[in-house]
């Protein structure tokens, strides 16, 4: 009996081996299906945001080093070739005064993208863990020529939340020159007076209030302070054309872009509040920094977002002059020829007496815009205080915005 059993254990199992092959064969041919219905549909999310679906490339550097999206290799790219420009010009001398001159302007340029991608970095921090994102607050701080964290409170808590109001102190109505030209050249040294002594009145609130964004700070301004010295100490003359000189035209550019970006504009309306200077090649070198309106609308959005978000909510309601193609032509025309400062509808902007700035309530916590789209989101996460450290306003909550309106903030 027992070779009988042993028989037909072994027939069983020669009968059932066939069936194994063929559900293997089954699962290959649906993994492809699966993986092609995952492709598909991950290619629709990226094209609903308007935007590229990254390459296998892409997608594994940016996972790599930890990018919330994967078009901040662009950024990192660009900050790469900054400190190697620096570098090369540091070590080497260039020959040539033409050539000098050139590889000058081009140090400014990359300076300039170094302002916008600090701009871009305290609105939206473009790594996952917070730990990185101060890491690049600092390296930015070298790149901007000013420490990162300072862009805080005159920019993201200031002119974002009380926009053209006494209570933003970069508003333009401050400049009053009849001849338009004067308006635009001599903005950033005006607005430069009213933010120095703002920076300084929130910083020291938040150094008396023990708040992480004044020790952030601090770590900028040693690692910057230390590099500004070190680079003077072995070189002066290339201290001041390498570094200090484009990083100032840089700092100029950034500022100055509020004179093109909200003069003349009706803040009262929802859609056209901003400029927007929407050429490709500027935006694709300035991260999409000419779709301002959106940005307004919505600060904690990512910049590679906003070309798409412009062309769905903004584009079909904003008036048409307020979508610039070529902003070197709109400079000429507002600044050189024919000169005059009017507004989107091509009336005079008028030159008001708005008297001097008011104060405004000091946020607590914050290096960065939180605030995308629902504003619950912005609110529960910090309390109000003023200079002196003290409650100003509803704690859990902002006070209200000085400014009427269009936005979410």
């Amino acid at each position: 009996m027992a070779p009988h059993v042993q028989s037909a254990t072994a027939v069983t199992r020669v009968v059932a081996t066939p069936k194994q092959p063929q559900q293997q064969q089954q699962q290959q041919q649906q993994q492809p299906l699966e993986s092609g219905k995952h492709e598909c549909a991950r290619r629709k999310r990226y094209e609903a945001q308007g935007r590229r679906p990254p390459t296998a490339a892409e997608e594994a550097l940016a996972n790599l080093l930890g990018l919330r999206y994967y078009e901040d290799l662009r950024t990192l790219m660009f900050c790469c070739v900054y400190f190697t420009l620096v570098g090369l010009q540091l070590k080497y001398e260039v020959p040539f005064r033409s050539a000098r001159f050139l590889v000058f302007w081009l140090t400014a340029f990359v300076s300039f993208q170094g302002a916008v991608t600090v701009h871009n970095a305290v609105h939206c921090p473009i790594f996952k863990q917070t730990w990185k994102n101060q890491i690049f607050q600092t390296v930015l701080s070298v790149w901007f020529g000013h420490c990162a964290s300072s862009y805080v409170p005159g920019h993201n808590l200031s002119h974002h939340r009380n926009l053209q109001t006494n209570k933003d102190v970069m508003r333009t109505t401050k400049m009053k020159f009849r001849w338009n030209f004067l308006n635009g050249l001599l903005f950033m040294p005006t607005i430069l007076i009213s933010t120095s002594a703002n920076d300084a009145a929130y910083f020291n609130a938040q150094a008396t209030l023990k708040r992480p964004i004044y020790y952030q700070l601090r770590f900028e301004a040693l690692v910057y302070v230390s590099f500004q010295l070190l680079v003077a100490s072995v070189s002066p003359e290339k201290w001041l054309f390498v570094c200090w000189l484009p990083c100032l035209i840089g700092k100029y550019g950034i500022i100055s872009l509020n004179m093109l970006q909200h003069d003349g504009v009706d803040t009262e309306s929802k859609y056209n509040h901003s400029r927007n200077f929407v050429g490709p090649i500027l935006n694709y070198f300035c991260f999409n920094n000419g779709y301002h309106g959106i940005h307004h609308m919505f600060p904690g959005k990512h910049w590679c977002l906003l070309k798409h978000e412009h062309e769905t909510r903004v584009k079909p309601h904003i008036h048409p002059n307020l979508d610039q193609d070529n902003i070197f032509a709109f400079m000429f025309e507002q600044f050189i020829y024919p000169g005059k400062r009017i507004d989107y509808l091509g009336n005079p902007v008028p030159i008001i007496d708005d008297g001097p700035d008011e104060p405004w309530f000091y946020s607590t916590t914050e290096t960065w815009s939180d605030r995308d789209v629902d504003p619950r989101v912005w609110s529960k996460k910090i309390n109000q205080y003023g200079p002196d450290g003290k409650p100003a306003g509803p704690v859990g909550g902002m006070a209200p915005r000085a400014a009427k309106s269009y936005t979410t903030m």
